[in-house]
């Protein structure tokens, strides 16, 4: 690629690459949309829905508090309403020291 020329990153999402992403079913994805106001897809007039780069940052706190912290939907919903922005910082040093430790991982292995 020419030095100077962007790169091109999508604006939307379909529901197969969101539930790609998170190793999920489809209908996990249109369930948690019911579930969670935080999530807005745009829809087609066939219905498609198409995710954006905020729906996606939304799906990962949820990600994080229902599977890998265990909360209930219900927790998940009332700790996103009383503390949403201590959630966020969280889910995003929890992503930063998961990265860090694929790093050191891949160094000792080549040690």
């Amino acid at each position: 690629m020419p030095s100077g020329e962007k790169t091109i990153q999508k604006i939307y999402y379909s529901i197969g690459e969101v539930a790609t992403m998170f190793d999920v079913n489809k209908s996990l994805i249109r369930f948690w949309e019911k579930e969670f106001s935080i999530i807005k897809p745009k829809k087609n007039r066939k219905g498609n829905r198409f995710f954006t780069e905020k729906d996606i940052e939304n799906f990962k706190i949820i990600f994080h508090l229902v599977k890998e912290r265990g909360y209930t939907l219900q927790g998940a919903k009332k700790k996103l309403r009383e503390n949403k922005e201590d959630t966020i910082k969280n889910v995003e040093l929890v992503n930063q020291l998961k990265d860090i430790r694929a790093e050191l991982v891949a160094i000792r292995e080549v040690l």
